[in-house]
């Protein structure tokens, strides 16, 4: 199979992505397969789409977590100056943000289409973007295993570490990645880097998720 080229992004992807950010704010942003259909068909995919997010998501805004899943991905990222920037389309000032995620799924679906000789829609037309907050019960480091158990919970993998198209390796340090600013992590959500083997593992009640999802 030839490896995907990226394409102007034109198609319905594209629309009804119009997000808002605040500053030093965590969000938790996710989208899913139109009609639950898968996005990646092999592991050229992944990579592809990890790169799509090189371009066009990490220069606005810090990347925590992430994990993309056959049918559907999850980020969290902490918001900057960079992220409430606006730039103007067509004559309408844009989050730049909001505009690069536009970028990311129109380009990503017009590349899949021409490798898969399909047509329409491949995500959902409306990304989430929900604001997380600490709390008493620190609902921004469960909002960052959530991401992380996705595979485990699905039976993708019977560890979480098994699955190479997360964040998770370099959290447990099976792997050196660039895409997430772990330093920053740490940090802001008080990972304990001792315990967070354990910690990750730790189920993740069904009212916790009302407070990230």
């Amino acid at each position: 199979m030839p490896r995907l080229k990226a394409v102007a992004p034109t198609n319905r992807d594209a629309k009804n992505i119009t997000m808002e950010f605040l500053k030093n704010e965590l969000y938790h942003i996710y989208n899913r397969g139109n009609n639950k259909q898968k996005l990646f068909f092999k592991a050229d995919n992944y990579i592809f789409f990890l790169n799509k997010i090189r371009r066009y998501i990490v220069p606005y805004c810090d990347i925590l977590a992430y994990c993309l899943m056959p049918n559907h991905f999850h980020f969290l990222i902490r918001s900057d100056e960079r992220t409430i920037a606006t730039k103007s389309v067509a004559g309408k000032d844009k989050n730049v943000l909001s505009e690069g995620i536009r970028h990311l799924l129109s380009s990503y679906t017009q590349a899949i289409n021409k490798q898969n000789s399909s047509t329409g829609s491949l995500f959902q037309q409306n990304t989430k973007a929900k604001p997380i907050i600490k709390g008493s019960k620190n609902y921004d480091q469960i909002c960052l295993h959530y991401i992380h158990q996705n595979p485990l919970k699905t039976k993708l993998v019977r560890k979480m570490e098994e699955w190479e198209y997360s964040s998770f390796q370099d959290y447990c340090g099976k792997r050196n990645g660039t895409l997430c600013n772990k330093e920053l992590a740490v940090n802001i959500l008080d990972l304990n880097l001792k315990t967070f083997y354990e910690d990750s593992y730790r189920q993740i009640g069904y009212d916790d998720t009302d407070n990230i999802l």
